[in-house]
């Protein structure tokens, strides 16, 4: 699995290099908004579909030597952001885990068809192939506008940070989403979570209940 994602991480970057991706250095285009980070509150559980995803693949959860790295992305590097995030949204169609696996909740790389954390979990391997450092690559765990839990990937830039959707191609900041945000990977420990509210949230059995995005 780790080599097939390398491979295809690096044909989707052969296939992205062009003039809007010519840019190899320079300030990011956001620069005229403030950095705005989502605040943490310490240590909490990690979703279950997680740890039974860390029990199947242990490379993908494993610890890097990088450490706790927030990037400052550069042009090229935002493109290639957007451009995996529709990707992957448009490449994988929309199904429930009971309807690909029989279970209530699994958490995997999809192969054609997936939910939202599956989603979030093949644009972080994408772009971890592709150099950004896993400590920016954070799988993260919301409950939306019908307070039904959700997972989208959120980017940790030196800038803030933003969130990679399977409901819409365009990357915003976590701030302007209307999503209630409860949890996330560990910076420091891609094993550990953090917790993204100040009090106990309800925490839905399973993230997420709908396919569609």
């Amino acid at each position: 699995m780790r080599t097939r994602i390398a491979g295809a991480a690096a044909a989707l970057l052969l296939a992205f290099t062009g003039p809007s991706l010519a840019a190899t250095g320079g300030a990011s285009t956001r620069n005229d908004a403030p950095a705005i980070e989502a605040p943490t509150y310490g240590q909490t559980l990690p979703p279950v579909g997680f740890v039974k995803f860390c029990g199947r693949h242990p490379a993908a959860c494993a610890m890097r030597p990088a450490g706790a790295v927030r990037p400052a992305l550069t042009a090229r590097q935002w493109d290639l952001v957007t451009r995996i995030n529709a990707y992957v949204n448009a490449d994988v169609k929309p199904a429930s885990d009971d309807e690909i696996y029989g279970e209530a909740e699994h958490w995997d790389y999809p192969a054609k068809r997936g939910d939202c954390e599956d989603y979030a979990l093949l644009k972080q391997r994408y772009l971890e192939a592709l150099g950004l450092p896993r400590s920016a690559l954070l799988l993260t765990v919301v409950l939306d506008d019908k307070q039904e839990g959700h997972a989208v990937l959120t980017l940790a830039t030196s800038e803030g940070d933003f969130i990679l959707d399977n409901r819409r191609d365009g990357v915003r900041r976590w701030s302007d989403s209307d999503y209630a945000f409860i949890k996330r990977q560990s910076q420091a420990d891609p094993r550990l979570w953090v917790a993204l509210a100040p009090a106990p949230a309800r925490t839905p059995g399973t993230v997420a209940v709908r396919a569609t995005r």
